[in-house]
Parts: C-alpha cells; structure tokens; sequence
C-alpha cells in the first residue's frame, strides 16, 4: 500500500514524523496508443478503451500543433482523448538542417542551424540536435514561439513532454560546436537547458490543462536521477519513463517496476510526489512471439505496482513501431483492447 511521510522541524531542531497508508480510488488508468509514423490512429483506436495518445514533434518543424496533414488528432483531442506531446530538440520535420527565419505574432525570428550531434552509437549516423548551449543564449527562442503560437489554437491543453529519451541522446556522449561531452555532462547540461525552456513556456500564457514532463528510457540508474534533481522536478507535473519487453525472460512486473524501483531508492519528495506517465511501452516479437499473452499481464502488473510506496503510474501508451510493433496487428489490438477493458484501466 502506498504511504505518504511527512517530517517536520522547529527552529531549534526539533522533529516530528508522521506516517499514512493511503489507497487511491475513482482514477482509473488511462491506456494509450502511438501509431508508427506519426500515422492516423483513429481506426486502430475504435471500439477500445483508448484514452491517451503520443505524438512526436521536433522544434525544428514548422507545423508542430497539430502536425502536418493531421486533422485527426484535433478530433481526437476534442474526443477527450489526452494527449502526450513529445518536443525534442532532434532535428527532423524540416527540408533541410540549415537556419530558419519565420514571422511569429507579428515578430520575425531567425533560428540557427543545430549545432550539436547526439545518439553517438559507434558505427551509425549521428542524428542532429539543437545545442544546450544554443538553448541556453536564446538563439532558439523562435522555435519555442512558433511551437507556442500552435499550440494556442489547437482548443485544448496537452502534456508537453520535453525530450524522447534523453538517456538514449547522450548514452555515447555528445558534442556541441565541436566540443565533446560525456553522458553525465550532457546530463548536466540538459537539465540546464530543460530548466530554461520550462521557465520560457511557464512565464507565458499557456491553454488550461498544460502540464510538463522529461523524457526517458529509464534504463541507466545514475543517469534517471541525475536527470530528475528536485529543484526540476518541482517545475514537472509526472515523471516519466519507458518500458519494452525484449528478452524471453522480461516478465511485464519486472520491467515495468524496474524503473519505478530507483525512483523510490534514488529520488526525493517531490519528484516522488508526482504520477508517472509511460510514454511508450511494447513487447518484441522476436524474442516474445506470444505479444498477446504478455499485453494480458500488464494490467495486474500496474495494479500491483500501484499498491506499492512509489510514484502512481497513471497513464501507459503502447508503442506500435519499432520494438513495440504489434505481429500480427489484429491480434496485437485485439489483446490491447481486451487489457483496457481490465481494472485498472476501468
């Protein structure tokens, strides 16, 4: 059963503890979807009990709300279905890595080409990014207007998740105008700049129902709580994470707990304080053929995990791409809907 502790001192040092146990009823867990490609959901999403969405945007775009050609997801949106936007840094979205200039609210912007190279993996292509130190002189200014004069007219609020898995961009270092750093000096870098742009949006008039997040893979210990200080943590509505079952033996408790488990050994009061948002979640079919079998355990592993001290998970998308994709789809859906209509989804 989750507890809730509260500690308090006088000015002559004196300390009081006091302790709950606390149940939490009357929310049921919001199960979500992400559709490879960024594409239409709508018709996987029928007939289920489908109630949040995640979408993915790079600051680079110049049509960030609702998305190029994506009308849908404003009907979606006015359905009730809760949206969980992911704004990154990575360039794509755009013809060309060049700078950009734009007219925003009467004022023109001139945005610089990125400077900074992330996802280091030895032997790949690496992706650009718009730099921390680029963020943090305000030369990307423009492209947060741009983004917040969309999300203005879209008629209702989202999470903004800052960031897909910042774990992922920095795991091999990165380098910005040539200068290199290591993963926990981009960690450090990044909580700098994330710190800026929640400061940007936050001192600006947003829609009701704005909220914020930080997005990880969660799968480096030292690197989640280096990413989730408190001092940013009181700026952040959920904390966040992702989960995937790719090896035989991953059973849907353990993977989904694992992150959860250095929260509560590894982070402080506040950042355990807020609801936990899984932005992504799915099973690889390559090692786990039975995708079906595995979707079915999840429900009773996110109620127990909730009946455990630690952040509340709230909201769990499942990733239809990549590793999550779901072989064969009909099937995959069929046990996604079947899984929504579980408690505690229900």
């Amino acid at each position: 059963m989750p507890r809730v502790t509260v500690q308090v001192r006088d000015v002559a040092g004196n300390t009081a503890t006091a302790s709950a146990d606390y149940t939490v009823g009357g929310q049921p867990i919001l199960g979500g979807y992400y559709l490879s490609g960024g594409a239409d959901p709508t018709a996987d999403m029928a007939g289920g009990n489908f109630r949040s969405l995640t979408q993915y945007r790079s600051f680079a775009d110049g049509y960030i709300f609702p998305g190029y050609n994506r009308p849908w997801l404003i009907n979606l949106g006015r359905a009730g279905i809760q949206m969980n936007m992911v704004l990154e840094l990575k360039h794509y979205g755009a013809p060309d890595t060049g700078p950009q200039s734009f007219t925003v609210d009467g004022a023109t912007y001139t945005a610089p080409a990125p400077s900074m190279t992330i996802q280091q993996r030895p032997g790949t292509s690496w992706p650009k990014a718009y730099g921390y130190g680029q963020v943090l002189s305000g030369q990307c200014d423009g492209l947060f207007a741009r983004a917040l004069a969309q999300y203005r007219t879209l008629g209702f609020g989202v999470n903004i998740q800052l960031a897909s898995e910042l774990d992922t961009d920095h795991e091999f270092g990165t380098t910005e105008g040539g200068v290199g750093y290591t993963w926990a000096q981009s960690d450090a870098r990044a909580v700098q700049a994330l710190n800026y742009m929640l400061t940007w949006f936050k001192t600006r008039k947003l829609p009701g129902g704005t909220t914020f997040s930080v997005g990880t893979a969660g799968f480096d210990r030292a690197c989640f709580q280096r990413i989730h200080p408190e001092s940013l943590m009181t700026r952040l509505d959920f904390l966040q994470w992702n989960v995937y079952g790719t090896n035989a033996s991953h059973t849907a408790l353990a993977r989904f707990r694992r992150t959860k488990d250095w929260a509560v050994a590894d982070l402080g009061p506040v950042a355990l304080s807020r609801p936990v948002l899984i932005a992504e979640w799915g099973v690889r079919v390559a090692e786990i053929p039975n995708q079906a079998a595995w979707i079915a355990t999840v429900p009773k592993a996110i109620a127990q995990l909730n009946a455990e001290r630690g952040p509340l998970i709230v909201r769990t998308n499942y990733f239809n791409s990549g590793w999550g994709t779901l072989t064969p789809k009909a099937t995959g859906l069929a046990a996604l809907r079947a899984a929504y209509s579980t408690p505690p989804y229900v």
